[in-house]
């Protein structure tokens, strides 16, 4: 029987827990030497599978194989892996490796969590190990006499500079092609408030009229709030000014050691306190909010605390992106969040006051190692190339850091999962039930999203009351976001929400070509009031501009 083409698994995702947790280094040598001491415990299983991998290597050695790699895996498509012998051989004795490694675990007596961690670990192996990150990669090989020997050089040079500068990691962007205030987060506004966590930015109005009801939006804690406002072409602050809505931005402030006491509490009290500065300067209106990730959590606490004040009349509507409010994950890597590992995550950033962003940059990389490590690797080692101009990866790199208090309470939300049961999370001294919280909401999922997958997203949609909508977008975490409506090859699924599985969910639901982003604005603008003439001047006599957008915090290091 011919052998089937071998697809290698690119499943090496980490989930957003694990972000948090940190890359169990430990534990992935401790699967190593269960694995070392597996193959000795079971020599005939190991046997009998290197045999089969003896025969499939004489097989190509003699040019009979008809393992080929996945036509979609672009480490592989050069042409010189398929039509050069040696080349060929190299690529297919690869492949016979991987798919009888995979084979021999799938036929020992292990766990499934054992099994599974294992599959894990060997992928990451695997991907480490793929010919096409050695020297000898054809299309290194093509660079090296094009160029005289020069991209041997400007490699060396910059693998030397990442060593020193990026922790051994290769730098996935051109840094140097993008400034923040200058061809990012450049659409006019002012910062008209700030306390110790945030600055508060209102933007300029891009129409003679608009909505009475603004937006604001709430950005991750560990990112920088410019994903919302990135280059103008796929600024989803300027779409919505240029649909007439009035838009408020939160800009979280950077935390340092000393600020290793702020958790969730400080956060939501002044993410408060940015909703009452806003219903001032708006003459009282209530507020449409919008959250994204952590963001989208903390404006759902916030929403469950106004609801136990009687005040949950001040918030208009709630859209919540790449967000999880029950934080069930099926994944891997959440069996190696063991009790013990989470202490120690715990008391390593409280020791250190915060958790470096840069340490969830790296976690973050290892969800896609493909993509976001090794091909970067060929690119700029290999290569010898400047990595790409690409402004999404530069606020990715961008990264903050989580105070130590707001690191544990975050550990303990995915450990715990308290939203499930009402009353038992407690937000600045209110029991908080989601249920109550009966608001319309919208809410936006990535079908290919790892970091909060889309069947989390769509079952913390029923921890919600109220009238929902939902979204399923064909991107992963940041894209799906990111979704300009001149995305002519996107599409997504919608329809609304109250479905008891995300399956019969998507049964029901409709494919729609394009961006998610018309659709939302028709259903926002129909809670945004009356169009009235567009303000002159930006904030009151209360809050007063104090600086122009992007504001100070956005650059803090």
């Amino acid at each position: 029987m011919p052998e089937q083409p071998q697809k290698l698994s690119t499943d090496t995702t980490l989930s957003v827990q694990q972000s948090l947790l940190g890359l169990p280094g430990r534990d992935l040598l401790d699967t190593l030497k269960l694995l070392l001491l597996q193959g000795l415990r079971q020599p005939m299983t190991s046997s009998h599978h290197l045999l089969q991998l003896s025969a499939q290597l004489l097989q190509v050695l003699l040019g009979r194989s008809t393992l080929q790699a996945d036509p979609q895996d672009r480490r592989f498509s050069d042409p010189t892996w398929r039509h050069n012998p040696l080349y060929r051989r190299a690529l297919q004795a690869y492949l016979a490796w991987q798919q009888q490694l995979h084979a021999w675990l799938d036929d020992n007596s292990l766990s499934d969590d054992d099994r599974a961690r294992a599959h894990f670990v060997l992928r990451l192996l695997g991907d480490a190990l793929a010919p096409s990150n050695s020297p000898l990669n054809p299309q290194a090989i093509k660079e090296l006499l094009d160029t005289g020997g020069h991209s041997l050089l400007k490699g060396a040079c910059q693998l030397l500079a990442d060593l020193r500068d990026n922790h051994g990691l290769p730098r996935q962007v051109d840094e140097q092609a993008f400034s923040v205030g200058g061809n990012l987060a450049c659409t006019p506004g002012q910062v008209v408030w700030r306390n110790e966590q945030l600055e508060l930015i209102q933007y300029h109005p891009q129409q003679a009229r608009q909505y009475q009801r603004p937006l604001l939006i709430v950005p991750p804690q560990i990112n920088k709030y410019y994903i919302f406002d990135l280059s103008p072409h796929n600024s989803l602050v300027r779409y919505a000014l240029q649909q007439g809505i009035a838009v408020f931005m939160v800009s979280w402030r950077n935390p340092h050691p000393a600020h290793r006491e702020w958790g969730m509490d400080d956060y939501v009290a002044a993410l408060a306190q940015a909703l009452e500065v806003c219903r001032d300067i708006c003459q009282q209106q209530p507020v449409n909010l919008m959250g994204a990730c952590a963001g989208g959590l903390c404006m759902a606490l916030l929403q469950g605390y106004l609801q136990q004040r009687r005040q949950l009349r001040r918030v208009a509507s709630a859209t919540y992106l790449v967000t999880l409010l029950d934080s069930q994950l099926d994944n891997p890597l959440s069996l190696f969040a063991s009790e013990a590992a989470l202490q120690e995550a715990k008391r390593r950033s409280y020791l250190e006051g915060v958790m470096d962003g840069k340490e969830m940059a790296r976690v973050f990389a290892w969800m896609r190692p493909n993509d976001l490590i090794w091909h970067y690797w060929v690119n700029n080692y290999l290569l010898g190339r400047r990595p790409p101009e690409f402004d999404i990866l530069y606020w990715n790199s961008d990264n903050t850091r989580l105070p130590a208090a707001l690191h544990g309470e975050l550990l303990d939300f995915f450990q715990y999962n308290p939203l499930r049961n009402a009353g038992t999370l407690q937000v600045c001294g209110k029991a908080i039930d989601l249920r109550k919280v009966r608001l319309d909401s919208f809410s936006v999922a990535g079908i290919s999203d790892h970091i909060t997958p889309w069947q989390a997203v769509h079952r913390s949609g029923l921890l919600l009351g109220g009238q929902q909508h939902f979204v399923l977008a064909n991107n992963g975490h940041i894209q799906s976001i990111l979704n300009p409506p001149d995305n002519t090859r996107g599409w997504f699924y919608s329809a609304a929400h109250r479905a008891a599985s995300p399956e019969d969910w998507q049964s029901t639901a409709t494919r729609q070509p394009g961006s998610w982003w018309p659709e939302w604005m028709s259903w926002l603008q129909a809670r945004s009031g009356e169009l009235q003439d567009s303000p002159e001047q930006l904030g009151n006599a209360q809050y007063p501009p104090l600086q122009a957008a992007p504001g100070s915090y956005v650059h803090v290091r």
